[in-house]
């Protein structure tokens, strides 16, 4: 497996994935089911192709497919113990409202579109590689970036107290206490 240099591409997945997710844990999670993906299914990989492009496709698709899932479960319903979860519960502080960076920007962003920002500004990929990676022509990508690059601006230069999209808006969950 010496021609298999997974360990070279780790820091620019996790980067990635960061950046995707928003939250620390959640990527490194992501990262772990690519990497765990990709030494399960090395012999798939070509020797001589890209190896970082082959990586970043198979980590879009797991990020795709625990969005959908996660969509799923919320539309089903969930019942959560009001007990487990009383951080948030909790008003979030006045301030906060006025605070709004880039991380957070990038987070309302659609998936797809943040998908492609991320790809060709943080990882320096080509339209082409882009493409292959989210397997849409290089048409559309280019369509993404330049609707992710004008909604990142107008989210920047917007007032922070904007709400959420309603289509970016969890769904409601129910709470009950658990005895």
């Amino acid at each position: 497996m010496t021609d298999f240099p997974l360990t070279d591409h780790i820091p620019s997945l996790r980067r990635y994935a960061r950046a995707l997710t928003g939250d620390a844990w959640t990527a490194d999670d992501l990262v772990q089911d690519t990497l765990e993906r990709a030494c399960s299914r090395w012999r798939l990989w070509t020797v001589g192709s890209d190896l970082r492009a082959w990586l970043f496709t198979m980590m879009h698709n797991i990020f795709v497919n625990q969005v959908r899932r996660s969509v799923r479960q919320a539309v089903a319903g969930t019942t959560v113990d009001v007990d487990e979860v009383p951080n948030e519960l909790v008003a979030p502080e006045a301030g906060t409202a006025q605070s709004l960076d880039l991380q957070r920007c990038l987070l309302r962003l659609p998936e797809d579109q943040r998908a492609v920002l991320l790809l060709v500004s943080l990882e320096d990929l080509s339209y082409e590689e882009v493409a292959k990676i989210t397997g849409v022509p290089v048409g559309t990508v280019m369509s993404r970036l330049s609707r992710a690059r004008s909604r990142l601006r107008e989210l920047m230069d917007g007032p922070a107290s904007a709400a959420n999209p309603p289509a970016l808006a969890p769904a409601p969950v129910q709470l009950r206490r658990l005895k």
